[in-house]
Formats: C-alpha cells, sequence, structure tokens
C-alpha cells in the first residue's frame, strides 16, 4: 500500500504519516528531509543556494524516484510539490493520496511561531503574512483538492485523524 500525504505546510502531513506508518507497519519517507539528505543541504539552504526552480526540480527527481523503487509507504509531500510539473497525476497514480485541509485562519495560528524555519514565508512580515497563506492557499487548492481523499483536519487529534483515514482506505487496505 502507497499512500501520500499533501497539504498546505503546516497542515500536520509529517506528524500524521510518522504516526500512520506506525499504526498500519508501513515504511515513512518525508519527502524534504529525503531531498535534504540526498543533497546534503537543508531545504532553507538549497533555497537560498540553489533558488526555488532548482529545488522543484530536484525534489521531482526525488519524487519519481520514490514512487518507482518503494513498495509500501507512507509519504509526506512538502506543501508545493503537487502544484508543479504534473506531479499530481504522478502521485494519484501511484498512491493513494489524502488532502490533509485545514482553513487559512488555522494554517496562520500553525506556522505564525515556526515562520522563520520556512523559507517560502520567514522574509514575510507580520502584516504581509496573512494575505500571503491566504492567497497561496487558494493558489494550491486546486490541485490539493486533486487528491482521492480530502479529509478536515482542522481541531481534530492526530489518533482521530488516523482512524478517519484507516476507515476511509480503499477497502482491501482497511484495517
Amino acid at each position: 500500500m502507497k499512500i501520500s500525504l499533501l497539504g498546505y505546510m503546516g497542515s500536520g502531513k509529517s506528524t500524521i504519516g510518522k504516526e500512520l506508518a506506525s499504526k498500519l507497519n508501513l515504511k515513512f519517507i518525508d519527502l524534504d528531509k529525503f531531498i535534504s539528505s540526498k543533497h546534503q543541504k537543508s531545504i532553507p539552504e538549497i533555497f537560498a543556494t540553489d533558488g526555488e526552480i532548482k529545488f522543484r526540480k530536484y525534489e521531482r527527481e526525488a519524487l519519481i524516484e520514490i514512487l518507482e523503487a518503494e513498495e509500501n509507504f507512507i509519504l509526506s509531500l512538502g506543501g508545493g510539490t503537487p502544484a508543479y510539473y504534473d506531479n499530481m497525476d504522478l502521485i494519484n497514480q501511484a498512491t493513494h493520496s489524502i488532502y490533509l485541509r485545514l482553513t487559512p485562519k488555522e494554517l496562520i495560528e500553525r506556522l505564525r511561531p515556526e515562520k522563520s524555519s520556512r523559507p517560502l514565508i520567514a522574509h514575510l512580515s507580520d502584516e504581509e503574512f496573512p494575505e500571503f497563506i491566504a492567497k497561496h492557499l487558494f493558489e494550491r487548492r486546486n490541485f490539493y483538492e486533486n487528491a482521492k481523499s480530502i479529509l478536515a483536519v482542522q481541531e481534530k487529534s492526530v489518533k482521530k485523524i488516523i482512524e478517519e483515514i484507516i476507515l476511509n482506505l480503499p477497502h482491501p487496505h482497511r484495517i
């Protein structure tokens, strides 16, 4: 079983992915960590030294490598992964994709404390930040909503989210 988790940064993809992988006894892969390891740089360093266009190329190459090489896994995608190239088509062809949906307000609340560690938002002023999140989420929403499953995750515990994911997996994979 191959499951990919997608959604905006801060939506809980890595947290949910680790717990879900443990529950289903599957390998967990964080796409950003995979890219960092492969290129021996953190994501902020890649953005700073190579730029976003090069990062998206690395991301695409890593995605293809994972989808082709791995047998069963839970894959936590980067927030922008579905919005570039034909990544969303590849993701849906190879995995059961799940969009972890949150409102802009909840994303802003979650991201504010970690803003400085996120390359796409670190440079924004406190005034620009909320508008950027709302606009950026709106731009990516069409890609996210092409996922095979959409799960509203606001105000839900990790345990509850995992229960809902498992209940909504395609029939032979339900536990």
